[in-house]
């Protein structure tokens, strides 16, 4: 991807957050400049990426405070849930009971069962907007707060990400991915997995397991795990038809 597939991008970013897309705000201003400056040096992956992007890698966070804001609270969170699954007598709670639940059921089970049964074990709870829980336009909540309350597309995602963590998936297997929907026209959330040999997705609206591959309306904007995010670039014929 050249210099001006970049910039081409840059306006395809500007149209999805018009669309509703919520994107990190250390992507405008001066943060867009650096992030110009990294890509021209430097070129991670050309096309072989997630969702077939081109992709950049950073280990600062601060540009997602929702998504720091989780891992801060997971530090205690954390604590809860594998007391609970040492011991049930630590559940004291109907979301700790659920964790330790589908912890046991998707325990001991191939790779792919398990996560089938994450993701259909979550896709139970109901779908429900930012504003009506919490009055504001975006709020990224825990595993608990979500088993709680319910919550939206990137709150599957998180509650997902952390039961696959707790059943032995490792930091670098997982990401929650940003992107936007070519087909509804909206921002969306997802859970990619690194595994058998693919990159497996676990979404939302399906309580099926796909590679990514398949998703050739997807289209990813940013992902992060709980070290690394990265910025997804396409070349001029992909952001074109956003």
């Amino acid at each position: 991807m050249d210099r001006r597939a970049f910039l081409r991008h840059g306006a395809a970013i500007a149209g999805a957050a018009a669309s509703g897309l919520l994107l990190p705000a250390a992507w405008t201003g001066e943060a867009v400049a650096q992030t110009l400056q990294d890509f021209m040096k430097s070129n991670d992956n050309p096309g072989g990426g997630l969702f077939g992007s081109t992709e950049i890698s950073s280990a600062n966070l601060t540009a997602l405070p929702q998504w720091a804001r989780v891992l801060s609270k997971m530090k205690t969170e954390r604590k809860l849930f594998r007391a609970c699954l040492d011991n049930p007598a630590a559940c004291s709670t109907a979301g700790l009971k659920s964790w330790r639940e589908v912890s046991t059921a998707a325990r001991g089970k191939p790779q792919l069962e398990q996560l089938k049964t994450v993701n259909g074990y979550f896709n139970r709870w109901p779908y429900k907007i930012d504003r009506e829980l919490y009055g504001v336009s975006e709020f990224w909540a825990t595993p608990q707060e979500f088993m709680k309350r319910s919550g939206d597309c990137e709150d599957y995602s998180i509650a997902k990400f952390f039961a696959l963590r707790d059943l032995g998936y490792d930091n670098e297997q997982l990401r929650i991915v940003i992107l936007m929907d070519r087909i509804r026209r909206i921002g969306h959330a997802v859970l990619a997995v690194y595994g058998l040999g693919d990159i497996l997705i676990l979404d939302s609206l399906t309580d099926l397991v796909f590679s990514h591959k398949k998703y050739k309306h997807y289209v990813p904007q940013y992902s992060m795990n709980e070290t690394t995010r990265w910025a997804h670039f396409y070349d001029k014929n992909r952001t074109a038809s956003l």
